[in-house]
């Protein structure tokens, strides 16, 4: 464990904050916006995360994932819908005959409290249910206490009980205080067997921000430059507009590029950026600007 952890690079704020404000004033055209924006929809994870989630509420929101804007042309379905694994049977159902992969968080998420046999019948009941996708946590509290090992072997084990699922790690970065802990983290989360690191559940602020994700696209970066292996990324929580999503495209090209420009590399989690998109996403097609009001509130 320690040696994955050895001659990894360490952070200064100020220097990433610099860096990552170049990527904010890039200049798009408006026809590369519009794809932009097409892209940005293709990759999202429509979530919803509540205690007072219904089997109502998780049908209504595959409908939308299926049927974004019925009046817009030639613009694709999200990639997948995100729920607790109560919901992931009614999600598969509603969703047969899409490509629209069904995401389930598992291991007591958000907290990750809870002991290596309940994250484990957490996950394998997700998975039993139909599950494409796994949400893990992983335990902030180890991690902080400088218990690598244990982080890592919970990783590998979730990793083992997904089977054919890919499993995506949050790493929780509101709650890790430093860009080199991100990075510990990132590189912890590879190299144990996630298919993509995650920034956050959205349950704790602050959660995906773009100096993070400057941080774990480094730490992806530099896995593939040593192991020729590609890992997804998944910023997740406070990404609610066009514009910020253009943003994490912009540096998602310029750090990683043209092969990570897809749903099966990159991810948006998030409820309510899909609305903000199809807005701009009208503006472009008729040039009327349509209130909140016009959408579903998921």
């Amino acid at each position: 464990m320690i040696s994955i952890l050895n001659n990894i690079p360490t952070y200064d704020t100020v220097g990433v904050n610099e860096r990552v404000s170049r990527y904010c004033t890039r200049s798009i055209k408006k026809s590369s916006k519009t794809e932009g924006l097409k892209l940005a929809l293709s990759m999202i994870d429509l979530t919803t995360l509540e205690g007072k989630d219904t089997k109502g509420k998780v049908q209504q929101l595959c409908y939308k994932a299926m049927h974004p804007h019925d009046t817009l042309t030639n613009i694709p379905t999200v990639a997948a819908i995100c729920v607790y694994p109560t919901y992931v049977g009614v999600a598969k159902k509603a969703l047969q005959g899409s490509k629209i992969q069904v995401a389930s968080v598992a291991t007591a998420f958000p907290s990750g409290q809870s002991n290596i046999q309940a994250k484990l019948s957490d996950t394998k009941f997700a998975v039993d249910q139909g599950a494409d996708e796994i949400d893990m946590v992983i335990s902030r509290g180890e991690f902080l206490s400088g218990n690598y090992q244990f982080v890592f072997d919970e990783i590998a084990t979730i990793k083992e009980a997904c089977g054919k699922s890919h499993l995506k790690v949050i790493l929780e970065t509101g709650e890790l205080d430093t860009l080199d802990n991100v990075r510990k983290a990132s590189e912890i989360a590879m190299h144990a067997g996630a298919d993509f690191i995650k920034t956050s559940t959205g349950k704790i602020q602050p959660a995906a921000t773009l100096p993070v994700t400057y941080v774990m696209f480094d730490a992806i970066k530099d896995y593939y430059l040593k192991t020729g292996k590609m890992i997804g990324m998944k910023p997740a929580g406070g990404i609610s507009t066009s514009k910020i999503a253009l943003q994490y495209l912009v540096m998602l090209n310029e750090m990683l590029g043209e092969k990570w420009m897809n749903k099966n590399y990159f991810r948006f989690g998030a409820s309510s950026l899909a609305n903000d998109i199809l807005m701009q996403l009208v503006k472009a097609e008729t040039g009327i600007y349509q209130s909140h009001n016009y959408f579903s509130k998921d």
